[in-house]
């Protein structure tokens, strides 16, 4: 297992070495590290854990013209070249393929303990302070405005409408990151959950106090 792991990092870190900050290698590590800490407390298997969160963002449909498919393609292909079981490959590509906040506002057909573990560990990397730097980091790369009063927030009812979106990085928390406390799986992702929310919540009620001049 060390073996293969060990050659799923240098193929990713080469692939994301020109990658946009917030979905880069070190995105990459600390959800991988958020995975291990998670599997201290459940019982899944390591390797498709370990192997889904190291290539779940391996190429991500936000910087491939919105295609979902690219991700596992790549994935499995990857896999394949190490001669793991084909049980293992299909199971990491169901992973990619499902675990992101955009497949839950879809129909979401596969479900297992391994991808609880995994979306969690990537959603702890989404919120908190890490995640605050990576939302502006992303807004910045698509040349969106901070913070616009006069586009409301939106509740997103399919994928593609969030797909699509090209609102202010500011309405991103309403939408998405202060939503993820109350949708991981985990007790141990939700603890961790639970005081990085606040941080959020803290950091929004400074950004507007500042922008309307109160302190």
């Amino acid at each position: 297992m060390n073996n293969i792991i060990e050659r799923t990092v240098a193929f990713v870190q080469d692939r994301l070495k020109f990658a946009e900050a917030g979905h880069d290698w070190s995105h990459i590590q600390r959800v991988w590290n958020n995975t291990k800490l998670i599997l201290e407390d459940e019982e899944a298997d390591v390797m498709v854990c370990e192997l889904a969160a190291l290539l779940h963002d391996i190429a991500d449909s936000k910087f491939h013209d919105g295609d979902e498919t690219i991700g596992p393609r790549v994935a499995g292909e990857f896999l394949a070249s190490l001669e793991i079981s084909p049980e293992i490959i299909d199971h990491v590509k169901k992973i990619i393929f499902n675990m992101s906040f955009k497949a839950s506002l879809g129909e979401v057909s596969f479900h297992s303990k391994e991808m609880e573990i995994v979306q969690d560990a990537d959603r702890l990397d989404a919120i908190g302070a890490i995640g605050i730097a990576r939302a502006f980091s992303f807004g910045g790369n698509k040349g969106r405005e901070m913070y616009n009063p006069n586009i409301p927030v939106q509740e997103y009812k399919d994928k593609e409408a969030y797909k699509h979106s090209e609102a202010p990085t500011i309405n991103h928390f309403y939408e998405k990151l202060l939503l993820l406390k109350d949708k991981m799986n985990t007790q141990a992702a939700k603890r961790i959950a639970a005081h990085r929310h606040q941080y959020m919540l803290g950091f929004l009620d400074e950004f507007m106090a500042e922008w309307n001049g109160k302190k």
